[in-house]
């Protein structure tokens, strides 16, 4: 399955898919969705992309989510296709999210053969904030019209529209919190960082499930920073009457936020192994 992931990291991190052009990865992801066993696209504004496999109607829905934009570190003048390699076990290029990208696509190609429950996949437009506040000439209309985050509350918005609400949403980006070494971060409490006021049963629930994670991995490092996760969180939590968790499972980075990203391919691994033994024994 690894093999499968690096492929498509790869892949995915040589197209210029830059924040507010998410636009020119959809080819690719349509392409990889029509292969999906049962897949099917529903509908959401903007540049961003829901696809949902649903086995049994009685069953409820996880979620999965990565964001579809890169940071341009290039300018106008950038290469088309980006520049990727593989590095003493790592794989180098825009790997900010190409590595979550990869994961959850992954995950996607194998839910065909697996007793998992119904299975949503998010992928988000603007999570970045980095282009918005440091360079909006390289944004269409200088950014006009686009805030940091909104991909992800325009997908839980559309998902609530639809009456498709996931008990859980796991997102899948990259932590600059080892510092070039190996690792893997869990985020958990979002309403730390998004201004939710959690229910009691919210948090109960949040602490249940990270439990789950480290039974499986108990070298997972619990932290917190920013990224969809927030969104999803704060506008899911706001909209339910029971409690949806909100997490981020994350393969270390480095240099972060720069040209020459690095992910080691056995971080890569590790988050496949602990996502398809979370799946295999997931339970409300």
């Amino acid at each position: 399955m690894v093999k499968q992931a690096i492929s498509h990291i790869k892949n995915i991190a040589q197209i210029p898919s830059f924040s507010s052009y998410e636009e020119r990865l959809h080819p690719y992801m349509h392409q990889v969705f029509e292969n999906v066993d049962g897949a099917k696209e529903l509908s959401v504004p903007g540049n961003n992309l829901i696809y949902k496999i649903e086995r049994n109607p009685n069953k409820r829905y996880i979620a999965f989510a990565a964001h579809l934009d890169k940071i341009n570190h290039y300018g106008t003048d950038y290469p088309n296709p980006l520049p990727v390699d593989m590095v003493n076990g790592q794989i180098e290029g825009a790997m900010d999210d190409s590595a979550g990208m990869g994961i959850v696509t992954t995950l996607a190609e194998q839910a065909a053969t697996h007793d998992w429950p119904n299975v949503l996949f998010f992928f988000s437009e603007m999570e970045e904030k980095k282009g918005l506040k440091e360079h909006p000439e390289l944004l269409k209309e200088h950014g006009k019209g686009r805030t940091h985050g909104m991909g992800a509350r325009r997908i839980a918005e559309a998902c609530i529209k639809q009456d498709i609400i996931p008990k859980q949403v796991i997102t899948v980006d990259t932590t600059p919190l080892f510092k070039g070494e190996q690792g893997i971060a869990l985020y958990a409490n979002h309403w730390e960082l998004n201004d939710l006021t959690p229910s009691k049963f919210l948090k109960k629930e949040t602490k249940r499930v990270v439990q789950r994670f480290l039974d499986i991995d108990s070298d997972i490092r619990v932290d917190n920073n920013t990224n969809d996760y927030l969104h999803y969180g704060k506008k899911f939590n706001e909209q339910s009457d029971e409690p949806i968790v909100s997490i981020a499972l994350e393969p270390s980075i480095y240099p972060y936020h720069q040209k020459g990203e690095r992910v080691f391919v056995d971080d890569i691994q590790r988050c496949l192994n602990i996502l398809r033994r979370y799946l295999d024994t997931f339970s409300l």
